[in-house]
């Protein structure tokens, strides 16, 4: 069969690239093939369902602009197509004196990313917001929301095939050849011509986009975020969300509190190596893909420069009673007893060979491909932008 675009993978940023194209050419032939059975199995389905501001992404940077641009088309999209999200707020709070000027360079970046609606919080104005929480400085976001992102692509899915797009579930692609002046995808069940591949394989990005070009050399690195629950008779304790100041020494956000647009309040996530590309849980191990990560050399350099924040980690996915220490030092009444068990996330980190976590956005196009190789949080929120972005770079294969 042929087709002008094939796009690879049915999470959100695949979906919303595809919802772009064919909004803007409807009459292109487009196909995405997602190898799970369903849509959003994996990082769209269980993140924890935030409608990021920009806040904490280098002015200027894709992430920063992606996600500016797409927190708009985000919530007029779901004005428009009836999706269900709540504004809600948070709040970022300093615990100890030396957070204090790291929270002041967060407000201003949060200034210049055109957040001019934050504000800075007295001790009495976060007490009678969030009466619960601990703290010694605070910053207000009211731009930050919850949603369920799986919702959202759905409804991008929807669109896509009333415009004549077509989806396929359930079949892998195995491979990506160049025969003369096409390209062709192949999954166990058919051969797919094309003129243009875009990769949003998102944990299997960086090996689809070395199927279609020599020159991409980073490696995607699975960290798994565990989360638990709040048991409801604690979740009076939460208001907003609550997020700690990041850690300028570690590329993730911290532990933090989390509403949920269908209810319920999540803590988390943690940070660690998952043992497998989707392992979700500590058991599920793949030896080929640990070996891969363990073995790669920007891992190496990441590992020694971030261990024992890495190993504080690790303690706290096998430690209920060192994780529930960290949520108390934003919430001092949570108790070990007030968690019960949620999920986990596997988010697809590229990591490239001298030893960086790629901190932004990663687009690389090839002689007939385009790849999105690092789309990490937040890649959700962004998504419409993302698409707008990709799918611009696509029409002008045509």
């Amino acid at each position: 069969m042929k087709y002008d675009v094939v796009v690879i993978g049915g999470g959100i940023v695949g979906l919303a690239t595809a919802y772009q194209l064919l909004k803007k050419k409807p009459q292109l032939k487009l196909i995405l093939v997602e190898k799970e059975k369903q849509l959003c199995r994996h990082q769209t389905g269980n993140n924890s369902g935030v409608i990021h501001s920009g806040l904490y992404y280098k002015p200027g940077s894709l992430k920063a602009k992606n996600c500016i641009n797409g927190y708009q088309m985000l919530l007029d999209f779901c004005n428009e197509e009836g999706v269900p999200y709540e504004l809600c707020g948070k709040v970022v709070v300093a615990t100890d004196e030396f957070q204090k000027p790291l929270l002041e360079n967060l407000y201003k970046r949060g200034l210049e990313n055109g957040l001019h609606e934050i504000s800075k919080l007295s001790l009495e104005q976060l007490k009678e917001i969030e009466p619960h929480v601990n703290g010694i400085a605070a910053i207000k976001v009211p731009y930050t929301g919850i949603i369920d992102y799986t919702a959202v692509a759905e409804k991008y899915a929807e669109k896509i095939r009333q415009w004549g797009g077509t989806i396929v579930l359930g079949e892998k692609v195995t491979a990506i050849r160049e025969k003369a002046s096409s390209t062709w995808v192949e999954t166990p069940a058919q051969a797919l011509e094309t003129a243009l591949v875009i990769n949003c394989g998102g944990l299997y990005s960086d090996k689809l986009a070395r199927k279609t070009s020599d020159e991409v050399d980073l490696k995607i690195i699975p960290f798994r975020g565990e989360y638990f629950k709040l048991k409801p008779e604690k979740e009076y304790l939460v208001k907003h969300l609550i997020y700690p100041v990041p850690d300028p020494n570690f590329p993730f956000l911290g532990v933090h509190f989390t509403r949920m647009i269908n209810g319920g309040i999540e803590a988390g996530p943690n940070a660690v190596l998952a043992f497998r590309r989707e392992g979700y849980k500590k058991s599920q191990i793949h030896l080929g893909e640990l070996m891969e990560s363990l073995f790669w050399p920007g891992f190496q350099k990441v590992a020694w420069k971030y261990w024992k924040t890495g190993m504080g980690e690790m303690y706290r996915s096998f430690s209920k009673a060192a994780f529930t220490k960290a949520l108390q030092k934003l919430i001092p009444e949570i108790e070990e007893n007030d968690l019960v068990d949620g999920g986990a996330g596997v988010r697809a980190q590229a990591c490239d060979r001298t030893g960086g976590l790629l901190d932004d956005f990663a687009i690389y196009e090839a002689k007939n491909a385009i790849n999105v190789c690092n789309a990490p949080s937040p890649a959700a929120t962004s998504s419409l932008s993302i698409g707008d972005t990709v799918s611009n770079l696509a029409i002008q294969r045509f």
